[in-house]
């Protein structure tokens, strides 16, 4: 199944990345790594979670306090957001429309 990030998720993953490689260097790669590894499952199994009220699925990262929502379309696994599990959790759920 094809994969696609919309623009405000791709940023977030950058600037998460960003964020972890000044914490320590080589965290913003791991973090990269962990959320590639999520994705390439997801287009593997994009069923294997549940649907959510809203018809998104999420996946949350096993090491990091994020979290990868999509939602598929058509034959298309669109990736809307990679949130902070702390943060404003609904924030990003308007970009499924």
């Amino acid at each position: 199944m094809k994969v696609e990030f919309l623009l405000e998720a791709r940023d977030e993953l950058i600037e998460a990345a960003v964020y972890y490689e000044e914490m320590q260097p080589g965290l913003g790669m791991r973090f990269r790594n962990e959320v590639a590894e999520i994705v390439v499952t997801i287009q593997q199994h994009p069923l294997l979670w549940r649907e959510r009220h809203g018809g998104f699925r999420r996946v949350n990262c096993p090491v990091f306090p994020y979290y990868v929502a999509y939602f598929i379309r058509k034959n298309v696994v669109v990736i809307a957001a990679v949130a902070h599990s702390s943060r404003y959790p609904d924030y990003w759920k308007e970009r499924m429309k």
